[in-house]
This record gives C-alpha cells, structure tokens and sequence, in this order.
C-alpha cells in the first residue's frame, strides 16, 4: 500500500520525466508506465501523485503557463521601443514553446472542451494580458512616423500566429521538410530572431 504521504522530490522527478517523455513520444504516445520507469518509480506509486497522463499533462501545462504569462505582462508593459519588445517576445515565447512543444495544441484542445475564459482566467492568473498598454504604444510610434499604420491587434496576433503555429503543426512541418525534431528545433532557435525580424521589416516605416 502506498504512504499517503507526499514527497516534493519525488513529484518534481515525476514531473521532469513526464516533460522528457511527452517531448519525445507526444500526448498520445506517451504512456504512464514509460514515465515511471523514466522517474524510477513504480506505476502505483505515479498513480497515487498523478491519477492519469492528462492530469500530469495539465500539471505541466499550468506550471509553464503560470511562470510564462507575468513574463508576457512585463514585456508589453516595458518602457522600450516597440521593436525592442518584438525581439524581446519572440525570444521568450518560442523558448518558452521549444521547452513545452506540445502546450499549443494542449490549449486548443482544452478551449474547445470547456468555458475558453475560464480556462484563460485561469492561466493568466486574474491578470490579463497588458495589451492596451502595448496598443497605445504602437499608436504612439505610428503617430511618430517610426511604424506603418497597423491595427495593434494585426500586429499582435500576427507575431502570436509565427511564434505558435510551427509548434501546433509540427508534424505536419517535419514530414514537409522530411525533418527529425533536432532539425526541427533548429529552425525554431532561428525563428527567435527572424520571426521579430519579418515583422519588424513589414511595418518598419
């Protein structure tokens, strides 16, 4: 019988196994005894911590989002000049996604099961976003003849679009490219800066 007693040790080993495991086999590939095994515990004893991969995955999910989007906050709220932030987010977002590969398709799966603004309520901690803040700002910059007149909402969903949609389609782009993930996660790393770069190009006045 298992202690009922938990170990902050022993759940953050599960936790880290679980991350390399979805990583390599995905999802729907990975199994909980592949995450025991990979966290040396027995399967019991992940089931007392965890009671199935899709609570584990959630888990994993909410601890990346929560430490990710103050990070989204504070950028949009920087005193920097726009293009600055570009870079600055790109950078954070794809790093972010290059180390939770599987979270895009894991959101949309799960705004698609229940209430999308209790669920982003939720990630977002009570604090949304600052985009009116980055808005205004953008506003500013066009006014100043330094950026083409776009709407900040274009512009922000254009930069979100790049930074996720290689992820949500990443098996779609490895078997275009016939590429394996460390190709694939190559072309992400350059992505940090060309991402920002294209855009930058396409509104820079």
């Amino acid at each position: 019988m298992v202690e009922a007693k938990t170990d902050d040790s022993t759940e953050q080993k599960i936790l880290e196994a679980a991350r390399l495991v979805f990583l390599e086999q995905g999802m729907a590939g990975a199994r909980m005894q592949d995450i025991a095994d990979r966290a040396g515990i027995n399967k019991a004893l992940l089931h007392y911590y965890f009671r199935s991969k899709e609570k584990l995955f959630e888990v994993i999910f909410l601890e990346a989002a929560t430490r990710f989007m103050p990070r989204v906050s504070i950028l949009f709220e920087a005193d920097m000049p726009v293009f600055d932030k570009l870079h600055a987010f790109t950078d954070a977002y794809i790093s972010m996604l290059m180390e939770n590969p599987f979270l895009p398709a894991f959101m949309i799966g799960e705004m698609q099961k229940q209430d999308p603004t209790v669920f982003l309520e939720r990630i977002w901690g009570g604090k949304r976003p600052a985009v009116q803040i980055f808005a205004k700002q953008v506003e500013r910059e066009i006014a100043a003849g330094i950026i083409k007149p776009i709407q900040p909402a274009q512009l922000v969903i254009n930069l979100m679009a790049l930074c996720i949609f290689p992820f949500a389609a990443r098996p779609m782009a490895k078997l275009v490219w016939d590429i394996n993930d460390q190709q694939f996660f190559a072309l992400m790393n350059e992505r940090k800066t060309s991402v920002a770069d294209f855009i930058i190009d396409s509104i820079r006045k």
